[in-house]
């Protein structure tokens, strides 16, 4: 099939990549050319484990092109997805003006049957929004799929080639056949391709995300109260997560979810409810403790050292919202940061791969190192905020000879209590029994 897919973000390139991938001709559209230079150049704009050997393949293989010009790249496509950002406003609803927008634009220059796919995030009714605006411009036929992404960054080009599910929200036959006939390569397996209206189609993926949101948030709730009666909060993962009902997945404490969906999708959905007139008090919760999470480190921190962390030199470890990815959006080290900094704190910090994305906002307000033991040099704590698996077993007499004092709090559960009492470190966790030296 013949693809274009507007919109080179996250969710776009892998996208267009992965359906390169299974012998499509696919174009990739954006408006920023310098990115679709660099990528022209077989140069990747973000960091996907996996996605790099697909993406210089299918480009020197002539299935994978990329351009800023949205009337060469549409006009043999039958399929047209719409990748694009769906940001929140002032109030929490996403704003759909870039894909309404590139809907328009898209309008304006078909001749011929399309089956356009909202691929992006976006609220319930939006399907019937994009097809008015194809309805008011054009009167050539379309069909407005809902085909919402589950990719997990980090695993996302395996999530996208071996799908537990694909969502697709249509009512036409014609456009069902299409699509049934595009995903049929990646579910070879049995995994089910689910055909439902566009507006339920999209209210699962809000629902899908506020879900796991919830969840996530749970634990840490658990967690906290573990701190307060003595319990182990690893102990209880265990023991519920071994009930099927309940699963393994999601239920690991911490510092609070962050990323490019959760946080986005909760607000959303919670925004739509009321706009709707109903109030979703368990949204309301989850957003508000997630809040409050973020900050738990810095506030053990505060405790520890008396209120006065001004002058303190701290090491993070970790930047990026979760391992395996440079993103950082709405990451919690962020918020961290921002804290630590306020209180007066002299920041070291490393991550394998976020950390020129972090500089591009705070410059030299923080410092940076080439690897996570020079961040550690004579510094009075150490903070881990992302669970990369290089921190999971360091050196730890290595550690012990270059930091000040032998302090660690850890946003990630990652080193046995017994183990840190053995090295003779302070070990401040979530949910679990502090050591103290």
């Amino acid at each position: 099939m013949r693809i274009a897919v507007v919109g080179t973000g996250y969710v776009g390139l892998v996208t267009g990549t992965c359906l390169a991938e299974t012998g499509n001709t696919v174009t990739c559209v954006d408006i920023n050319e310098e990115k679709v230079k660099m990528m022209q150049a077989f140069k990747l704009p973000i960091y996907e484990p996996g996605l790099d050997l697909l993406f210089h393949r299918n480009i020197e293989q002539g299935r994978l092109n990329f351009t800023t010009n949205l009337a060469s790249a549409i006009e043999d496509a039958q399929i047209i997805f719409l990748a694009l950002p769906t940001p929140p406003g002032e109030d929490g609803a996403a704003d759909l003006s870039y894909v309404l927008g590139a809907a328009k634009d898209i309008a304006k220059l078909i001749k011929d049957y399309k089956v356009i796919v909202t691929k992006s995030t976006v609220p319930v009714g939006t399907a019937d929004k994009v097809i008015k605006v194809f309805n008011d411009t054009t009167p050539v036929e379309v069909d407005v799929v809902s085909n919402p992404e589950f990719l997990r960054e980090g695993v996302a080009v395996d999530d996208f080639m071996k799908p537990d599910r694909v969502v697709v929200g249509t009512q036409s036959v014609r456009a069902q056949k299409i699509m049934a006939e595009l995903y049929g390569p990646y579910v070879r397996q049995g995994n089910p391709i689910i055909f439902m209206d566009t507006r339920s189609s999209e209210l699962t993926k809000y629902a899908a995300n506020s879900f796991l949101a919830t969840k996530i948030t749970f634990m840490n709730e658990i967690a906290n109260l573990c701190e307060l009666v003595g319990a182990d909060v690893d102990a209880v993962r265990k023991g519920i997560g071994s009930d099927d009902r309940i699963g393994k997945r999601f239920l690991f404490p911490g510092v609070g979810y962050g990323g490019s969906c959760f946080p986005k999708d909760v607000q959303a959905l919670a925004q739509s409810a009321k706009e709707n007139h109903y109030e979703f008090k368990i949204l309301d919760s989850v957003m508000e403790v997630n809040d409050t999470q973020r900050k738990k480190l810095v506030e053990k921190m505060r405790k520890y050292y008396g209120g006065d962390i001004k002058g303190k030199k701290i090491a993070i470890w970790g930047l990026a919202f979760k391992p395996e990815t440079d993103d950082i959006r709405e990451a919690p080290a962020l918020y961290i940061i921002d804290e630590l900094l306020n209180d007066g704190a002299i920041i070291s910090a490393f991550d394998p791969e976020a950390m020129n994305n972090v500089k591009k906002m705070y410059g030299d307000k923080i410092s940076f190192t080439d690897n996570q033991y020079d961040a550690l040099k004579d510094a009075d704590a150490l903070l881990i905020v992302t669970e990369w698996s290089v921190f999971r077993t360091p050196d730890f007499d290595k550690i012990s000879s270059l930091m000040k004092a032998k302090v660690i709090f850890d946003g990630r559960n990652l080193y046995d209590l017994q183990k840190m009492i053995d090295c003779g470190f302070y070990y401040n966790s979530i949910g679990r029994k502090t050591i103290s030296i």
